[in-house]
């Protein structure tokens, strides 16, 4: 399971269309198996006998709302209030249910800062599960009584713990060796393990190179999909997205292998020489 987090933006439409894979519709109902979590607060807003099945327009206004609100909330210089927040799941792990889906993303939410418990007026936030293997949390930054929302520090990092956690609880495929299960470090670190560090530096979820590239790749498919006449290519580019992705594991498995200790080997036992006086 691989958490990314995007660069914030200015409306919550653009990572709302990312996590659908097209464009938003007046005309789209998401039920409650594409918007599988939100803020609890929402259940307060709307009337029990009101239809919760909003079309993607209305959830992207509903997000919108506190913006609209507090025009001049104490924000960052740049104003991109909106947060999106995007977890895949390993190529070779068994498909969630939705009510996996749900603790995953209240999880995240948590572990974030987005959903902080017994606040009523925190973020309003969003958990869209609409491709496969993939979910994606989308927040407004600014709470609803106008404050800006402060999130904790070392985001990726606490991402990035929480997912193995989740790994682990939901028996999924680890997407990459975790710091506790690598070998000790030594004192003269060997050749091996020079080249080790090399390749997970290479692989690395969030500083790593091919993380950039793959990240550039989906991004542009998701822009080409929105084009005239370019499904084939969106496709081709998120075929590529995997294969890097798939690149990266393999990566970290050849680094597990080359940071294994060696196995020890007795020396030989030294003969003794019987001496025998002239």
């Amino acid at each position: 399971m691989i958490p990314r987090i995007h660069h914030r933006t200015h409306r919550p439409h653009d990572p709302l269309e990312a996590a659908l894979g097209r464009p938003v519709s007046p005309d789209e109902g998401l039920t409650e198996y594409t918007v599988v979590a939100h803020w609890p607060g929402l259940d307060e807003c709307t009337q029990d006998d009101e239809d919760k099945t909003w079309t993607s327009v209305e959830w992207a206004e509903h997000l919108d709302d506190p913006r609209l609100n507090h025009p001049f909330p104490a924000t960052p210089p740049d104003g991109r209030e909106f947060s999106h927040i995007e977890v895949r799941l390993a190529a070779h792990d068994r498909e969630l249910s939705l009510q996996e889906w749900t603790e995953v993303a209240h999880r995240f939410a948590r572990v974030a800062g987005i959903e902080i418990p017994g606040k009523d007026q925190g973020a309003r936030w969003i958990a869209v599960q609409a491709q496969p293997g993939r979910l994606d949390l989308i927040a407004n930054l600014i709470h609803i009584d106008g404050t800006w929302h402060a999130p904790p520090g070392n985001v990726a990092r606490r991402l990035a713990d929480e997912a193995r956690r989740i790994e682990q609880d939901l028996n999924l495929t680890p997407s990459r060796a975790t710091p506790a299960s690598r070998p000790a470090a030594r004192t003269a670190p060997t050749a091996s393990a020079q080249l080790a560090a090399v390749l997970t530096q290479l692989a690395d979820e969030h500083t790593g190179p091919l993380a950039a590239v793959r990240g550039l790749i989906e991004h542009t498919a998701h822009r080409t999909a929105h084009q005239p006449r370019a499904a084939d290519t969106a496709r081709s580019l998120l075929l590529l997205a995997r294969r890097i992705h798939a690149v990266q594991e393999d990566l970290h498995r050849a680094a597990a292998g080359l940071a294994q200790p060696p196995v020890a080997v007795e020396p030989p036992t030294a003969r003794r020489s019987t001496h025998r006086s002239p």
